[in-house]
């Protein structure tokens, strides 16, 4: 006789293959799935009904490690060896975090370089992936103990502003822990799964969801029609959250009760107001005040203050609302439904920002913990084949392209394209016999490479001696469904290729991510100006090129006054590079062009009648 299993907690059939969801969370995370009997999607509960498990991981004496709320225990008692906020260090390097090393008791390594951060435990170093991976074991081991089965395949959501380094890093976390990490999915995307919009049948709306975590911020802006989700922008900051409104209150408690304390030299000092600032934060949603006691001080706090110490985190929030709605070419008052995720938009003073912001009541019905998961769970069961009533497109939020000549950016993939999408260009050679050709991919909106964000490099080596111009190289872009990049460039004649999977050894820094959008708005025009300068210059430096060859080459069959009207105009052209003048530049290199093409033809037609001397045409 046959086996079946069969869920204690449910009564429910279990599928011999189950996909689940993971949001991995900055202060939380936790696992969902999809119940095969009713279709809904549930955030698996242990025993004593919790369903969040803390990211949070302690290391013992013995390098041991516990994750969840046994971990969150040593926050205080034993803050170096405690780790918190994970999340934040994912492909990120110490460059990246220099800035933000207080906010963390632990000790993140500086090697110096812009590899990835890694954390000292004892004599032990663990990289934020590894860290990861550890909350992740703890998420499978949970969900195989409440479902009885094995689970290895899963959905892992991000912020939808996470980058290739980011997204990689968090695969890469799941490959560790034993899952086959079927889907990368942006966290305000499967919440828009998890409260059932947008499905077959619907009118067509348009929705935000604000995303306001322990760590990261996200806006997205998708319209959802007869089951197609279709992101039209995203916006954030991957280091915006509710850790930041703990900050706040620990800094102002610094300044008012312990002004002349180490905090950075007690680490145990530090994570004791942290976690107290955590509990004012959670007090002051539904109380006007707060008191406590941290290190046998009263410390107090009235909501009043509170909300003007997250006013400028409120602020950035809205800055990136606004830049979403632009991105997509709408305003406010186009929005029909606004969906609240993450547990700081717990806080009353973030709802009420909101909701002034859009003039929208909100979506907030859902546990906002639990909202993210459940959409991964959605999404979990669309792949396994279980739902057919929504399909799912996301964007990429940064263009992505590679560095031409003069250091300028060629776009292959625009910014907000739908993904996943390939996009290809030919190029070629601009010097003689070159054998190789460097491939730099970049990642930014603004004109120059220099200003963008350098993911990549390799070299295409191999291409056949080739006269300038003559080899013909095809680099190809494929954006694959997680947002992670592959780039390969192929010579077409002689069949020389290679591929990479671009996986950036550094992150964004905060600044970066914040500005480089506004950057390129910003500086647009300049950014017009100095590419159409780098296209003169480029041109005008290649007929320099082209025409000193000419010289040496056929010097004797120039005229005295030939060769002295084209040195001249050479230096002519050379003085308009210096003087960096776009228009004088292109009216030299036009000067030179009229000067050298009479002469030019001469000397060719000359070598065409010698070289045909004796040939008969058939």
């Amino acid at each position: 006789m046959g086996k079946i299993s069969i869920n204690i907690a449910t009564g429910s059939l279990l599928q011999s293959d189950i996909i689940v969801g993971i949001d991995l969370g900055t202060t939380n995370s936790l696992i969902a799935m999809v119940k095969s009997d009713t279709r809904e999607p549930i955030a698996l509960r242990e025993i004593d009904g919790l369903t969040l498990v803390p990211s949070v991981v302690h290391f013992d004496a013995d390098g041991g490690a516990e994750v969840g709320n046994p971990a969150k225990e040593y926050l205080i008692t034993d803050p170096e060896n405690t780790i918190y906020s994970a999340k934040r260090l994912m492909g990120k390097s110490y460059k990246d975090m220099y800035a933000h090393k207080d906010f963390f008791s632990y000790n993140v390594i500086d090697d110096g370089t812009d590899a990835l951060v890694k954390v000292q435990i004892g004599d032990k170093f663990y990289s934020p992936v590894e860290l990861s991976s550890f909350i992740l074991k703890e998420l499978k081991k949970r969900a195989e103990h409440i479902l009885k089965v094995n689970v290895s395949k899963a959905v892992i959501t991000v912020p939808a502003y996470f980058n290739d380094a980011q997204r990689q890093a968090t695969r890469d976390a799941g490959k560790l822990a034993g899952l086959d990490v079927l889907r990368i999915v942006n966290e305000p995307t499967a919440a828009s799964l998890a409260y059932g919009l947008g499905m077959k049948g619907h009118t067509e709306r348009t929705i935000a969801v604000y995303d306001l975590g322990g760590g990261t911020f996200d806006i997205s802006i998708l319209t959802l029609s007869d089951g197609i989700f279709e992101v039209l922008a995203t916006n954030g900051d991957t280091y915006l959250g509710g850790d930041d409104m703990d900050n706040a209150i620990v800094t102002y408690w610094k300044q008012t009760y312990f002004p002349t304390a180490d905090i950075a030299g007690n680490k145990s000092l530090g994570q004791e107001l942290r976690v107290a600032a955590e509990k004012a934060k959670k007090a002051l949603s539904a109380d006007s005040q707060f008191t406590g006691s941290v290190a046998g001080v009263e410390v107090t706090i009235t909501l009043e203050k509170f909300n003007e110490l997250i006013q400028p985190i409120l602020d950035k929030t809205l800055d990136c609302c606004k830049n979403a709605l632009k991105d997509a070419s709408l305003t406010a008052d186009k929005i029909d439904a606004v969906v609240m995720v993450g547990g700081s938009t717990r806080v009353p003073a973030v709802k009420n920002a909101v909701k002034a912001f859009f003039g929208r009541e909100l979506y907030d019905e859902l546990n906002p913990d639990e909202v993210v998961a459940l959409g991964a769970a959605v999404q979990a069961d669309i792949l396994a084949g279980n739902n057919t009533d929504m399909l799912l497109i996301d964007v990429t939020p940064l263009s992505l392209g590679i560095e031409t000549m003069g250091g300028l950016m060629d776009v292959l993939i625009p910014r907000n394209s739908k993904i996943p999408t390939k996009a290809g260009r030919q190029y070629t050679t601009s010097k003689d016999g070159q054998s190789g050709m460097r491939i730099s991919v970049f990642q930014g909106e603004r004109d120059l490479v220099q200003d963008n964000r350098k993911l990549a490099e390799f070299n295409l080596t191999g291409i056949p001696a080739m006269p300038a111009g003559l080899p013909k190289v095809e680099v190809t872009f494929l954006l694959d469904a997680d947002g992670i990049l592959k780039v390969s460039a192929k010579e077409l004649r002689s069949g020389v290729s290679q591929t990479i999977e671009v996986k950036p050894q550094y992150g964004l820094t905060d600044e970066q991510v914040e500005d480089m959008l506004l950057a390129s708005l910003t500086n647009a025009k300049a950014d017009i100006s100095t590419r159409a300068l780098v296209e003169a210059t480029t041109e005008a430096q290649q007929m320099i090129e082209t025409t000193e060859k000419f010289l040496k080459k056929y010097s004797g069959a120039l005229t005295e006054e030939e060769t002295a009207t084209t040195s001249a105009s050479l230096q002519a052209l050379h003085d308009a590079i210096a003087a960096k003048d776009k228009n004088l530049i292109q009216k030299r290199t036009e000067e030179l062009n009229d000067i050298s093409r009479p002469y030019a033809e001469r000397v060719m037609d000359s070598a065409l009648k010698e070289a045909m001397k004796g040939k008969k045409v058939i």
